[in-house]
């Protein structure tokens, strides 16, 4: 016999046995897993690994125990690797924060008024903790002009922030 028939003939072997059992395995996933969809897939996965190894398991008393313990065997794996990547996700979720405060967007909009150097030295003085020396050096420029724009920006902002203030009193009075 050559090896064309033989392989023929294990293929129609395994044509056989996988109408068979298909439909049987995959109600069985279906039900420990709660999705038709994924149960044949895994089911598929198992016939997948069974057809090269199918003159061996051929052999077997019940080569059907072996499609079934390999089906099963994925469906646990992918439910220990869903739970792991869960795990993973809940451990990467960031805090949750409070929104921000009414201030704290009136100090947004104030700032996005101020010119786009000044605005970067403010920032890098009051909220990066730079020194004015670390500002001047990263900005290129002379530490008397970061001076003149943090006093600049101090007395816009303080201007802006006063005014929404005082329309958010007198709105409250």
């Amino acid at each position: 016999m050559n090896t064309a028939a033989s392989t023929a003939s294990a293929s129609a072997g395994f044509d056989e046995f996988y109408a068979a059992n298909f439909h049987s395995l995959t109600l069985q996933l279906c039900a420990y897993t709660g999705d038709l969809a994924y149960a044949q897939d895994l089911v598929q996965e198992a016939f997948c690994r069974a057809l090269p190894r199918w003159s061996t398991i051929v052999l077997y008393d019940n080569p059907g125990a072996w499609v079934r313990r390999v089906a099963w065997n994925l469906a646990k794996n992918r439910f220990r690797q869903a739970r792991r990547a869960l795990a993973a996700f809940a451990h990467l979720r960031p805090q949750v924060t409070d929104g921000p405060t009414p201030d704290r967007v009136d100090l947004i909009r104030a700032l996005a008024t101020v010119p786009a150097n000044a605005r970067r030295v403010f920032i890098l003085y009051y909220i990066g903790d730079l020194s004015i020396a670390d500002i001047a050096s990263q900005e290129q420029v002379a530490e008397n002009t970061v001076k003149s724009w943090l006093h600049r920006t101090r007395k816009m902002l303080a201007e802006q922030l006063s005014d929404t203030w005082k329309e958010d009193d007198d709105a409250r009075a």
